[in-house]
This record gives structure tokens, C-alpha cells and sequence, in this order.
């Protein structure tokens, strides 16, 4: 069954959508997709260096877990916008577990939107990013 306006409901709950397990190699792969290669991410020693226990993932790697959450829900062109805000940071061997809420339903512009709050924990429960979205749904 395809999500429409009029079978969702404001506090209705996203399917969640849980990461592959943070790996020192998922963030060697990120840095090079990405191109932000700083030592944080890869290198235990600098990390350590700086006060941290390990190297930890990109913020921009778990938006893009975020993303993947609303794109499994709707297709990418009925997102309008998003935004995230770093809470804490990913540590490394962790499963990022992304949820969303509907917390809104609008008509915007001609078109049915809903607003939907998104967050993204740890699978050992530390809230990491926080966020909005706006969808239009058929």
C-alpha cells in the first residue's frame, strides 16, 4: 500500500530504518565517497590524540541514514525539504537507528505536505541527530 494524505495521521510512526554497523572500513568507504578525509573519522591514534576513545563517523554519513528512512517511506521527489542538527557524535561499532513522526499536516503551495520529526539514535540508545522533514504525499 502506497502512503497518501488521507491514510496518515498526525503521531503516526515511520517504518524504522537501521544501519549496517558502523565499521573503521564503512568509514574508510565514506571518507572516500565523500571526500571529507579528516583524521577523526580514520585514524584511532589522532582521535586519541584529541581526548577521544576512538575515531567516531561522520555526522553527514548519518544524515544520509536519515535520508534513506524518508526515501524508504516516499519517493525522493515528494521530500521538500530537511533539516538535522548534530546532537552528540556516532561512535564507532554502533547501528544507527533512524525513527520519524508525523507531527503535522498541511496543504502548502497546492500540495498536501506532512511534517515529520526525525531522529537518529545508537542501538545502545544515544541520541545523535535531530530534525525535521517535509514530504507531500498524493
Amino acid at each position: 500500500m502506497s502512503v497518501n494524505f488521507d491514510t496518515v495521521e498526525v503521531g503516526d510512526t515511520l517504518p524504522e530504518h537501521v544501519s549496517p554497523e558502523i565499521t573503521r572500513y564503512v568509514l574508510a568507504l565514506f571518507c572516500g565517497g565523500s571526500g571529507d578525509h579528516n583524521p577523526m573519522h580514520v585514524d584511532s591514534d589522532f582521535a586519541k590524540s584529541f581526548g577521544m576513545p576512538d575515531v567516531f563517523a561522520h555526522g553527514m554519513l548519518s544524515m544520509a541514514y536519515l535520508a534513506q528512512l524518508l526515501t524508504r517511506w516516499v519517493p525522493q521527489g515528494q521530500l521538500r525539504e530537511w533539516n538535522t542538527r548534530f546532537v552528540s557524535i556516532t561512535p564507532v561499532h554502533v547501528k544507527v537507528v533512524c525513527t520519524g513522526e508525523i507531527i503535522e499536516k498541511f496543504e502548502e503551495n497546492g500540495e498536501r505536505c506532512v511534517r515529520i520529526d526525525i531522529n537518529a539514535h545508537t542501538d545502545k540508545g544515544q541520541h545523535t541527530l535531530a530534525g525535521q522533514a517535509i514530504v507531500t504525499l498524493p
